[in-house]
């Protein structure tokens, strides 16, 4: 499963993209709007960083204005994918977006009926909200389980981007499912690299060393 950072803060991608693990990056308008500078210079910035795919999100609510705030984004760099909300202009717009060659990103997708109009619209991924479904009481992961059979009953091109990731279990059970890509807070994606028993295993072997070495001296 690929793991993507959801961030828009350029030290944070520089971090997790020095340990090796990260094969892309989603952004949005909320979290592009708390860096300082210009988005489009940081959207080329992160792009350099990633070598990997980077969804940058079009504002515009009507079809028309996505398709050329799309083509718009698209040029930024080759690496740039453009996020599109579902929606009848949506789709629309992924479909013509992905008749010019330009990838999309199908995102605030809460159904696996968004989900298959998406992928019939084109679209290169689909970005199904877990964590905002769980927040009102809806199983988020049962909708990724009902996209990926879906998905793989039709043979759709179109990869399954869980969003909205709270936690490192919506991870474990993502990747269990064979979802293709969970995008994470760098908060999730620290927590990933924790556990107590790690930490104490550490310390007791520094700790075994440092006497083992103190009886020799």
């Amino acid at each position: 499963m690929k793991l993507f950072l959801d961030t828009g803060n350029i030290k944070e991608i520089e971090t997790y993209c020095a340990i090796g693990i990260i094969d892309g990056v989603t952004t949005n308008p909320s979290l592009m709007a708390k860096e300082a500078g210009d988005p489009r210079e940081i959207t080329k910035r992160i792009c350099q960083i990633v070598q990997g795919p980077v969804s940058a999100e079009v504002l515009a609510t009507d079809a028309e204005g996505m398709i050329r705030e799309g083509r718009d984004l698209a040029t930024i760099d080759p690496h740039v994918v453009i996020k599109v909300p579902f929606g009848k202009a949506g789709v629309q717009a992924c479909k013509a977006l992905r008749t010019d060659g330009v990838r999309v990103n199908v995102t605030l997708v809460f159904s696996a009926t968004q989900a298959l109009l998406a992928a019939k619209a084109g679209a290169t991924y689909v970005s199904p909200f877990v964590g905002r479904l769980d927040d009102i009481a809806t199983d988020g992961m049962e909708l990724i389980r009902q996209i990926l059979d879906i998905y793989r009953n039709y043979d759709f091109d179109t990869e399954v981007l869980v969003a909205s990731v709270r936690h490192p279990m919506h991870v474990v059970v993502a990747a269990q499912m064979g979802a293709d890509i969970c995008t994470c807070p760098p908060p999730v994606v620290e927590a990933m690299f924790k556990h107590p028993l790690t930490d104490s295993g550490i310390e007791r072997f520094l700790k075994d060393w440092a006497v083992a070495k103190g009886a020799n001296a």
